[in-house]
This record gives structure tokens, C-alpha cells and sequence, in this order.
């Protein structure tokens, strides 16, 4: 029902901006609550961002606020994580995941899943 494909990855040095996309191909045609993960090596999926269906609700994890900013642009099936301020310690493969069901900030609730896009940080 829902296709997520992540892009925008890659390597940068410490201080610099990147953004995220993730574009979805649903049917039928709707927009639902998206999250955006991370995951580092050796360490579990961790909530990065979340947004509501409309774009006017926001979460954000302790430890990138003030420097991501999650928004989606429902008519292009698209949601971003704009990252500023970048550290090698946000150095992990990106997810994007939809239609959480129960909750937001763990990825159990999401239903869809994206493949992945690398993020590295170099100091």
C-alpha cells in the first residue's frame, strides 16, 4: 500500500547542512503521520522526528532540536529532515516511516519503512 524511498545521504564535515527526502507512492491517495529514525552501528533504531498528516504537528528527539527541522509537502509525497549543524555523532543510516498506529517515538508503532539513506559526519 505504501512505498518509501530515502535519498539526500552522504558525507560531510562537521558543521555542515543536509537534507532528506523521502517520497512516498501510496494508495490509495492519502497523507499520514511520518517519522524520520536513525541507526549507528551496533546501536538500536532511535526516534529522530516526527510529523502529523497536515504538517502542523512536530516532535523532535532531545538531541537534534534547534538544529533538524522535519516538513513534508503533501503534494509532492514528500516529507524532509533538514539538518543543520551536523556531528559525527548523527553519523547513522536514515529511515523514514509512516502510518504509526499507538504512538510516534518508537519504531514499533510504524507500519512502512523506507531502505535507508547514509548520513556521515566527519570531524
Amino acid at each position: 500500500q505504501v512505498q518509501l524511498v530515502e535519498s539526500g545521504g552522504g558525507l560531510v564535515q562537521a558543521g555542515d547542512s543536509l537534507r532528506l527526502s523521502c517520497a512516498a507512492s501510496r494508495r490509495p491517495l492519502t497523507t499520514n503521520p511520518m517519522g524520520w529514525f536513525r541507526q549507528a552501528p551496533g546501536k538500536e533504531r532511535e526516534f529522530v522526528a516526527a510529523i502529523s498528516s497536515s504538517g502542523q504537528i512536530v516532535d523532535y528527539a532531545d538531541s537534534v532540536k534547534g538544529r533538524f527541522t522535519i516538513s513534508r509537502d503533501n503534494g509532492k509525497n514528500t516529507v524532509y529532515l533538514q539538518m543543520n549543524g551536523l556531528k559525527p555523532e548523527d553519523t547513522a543510516v536514515y529511515y523514514c516511516a509512516s502510518d504509526p498506529t499507538g504512538g510516534y517515538n518508537a519504531p514499533a508503532y510504524y507500519r512502512y519503512w523506507g531502505q535507508g539513506t547514509q548520513v556521515t559526519v566527519a570531524s
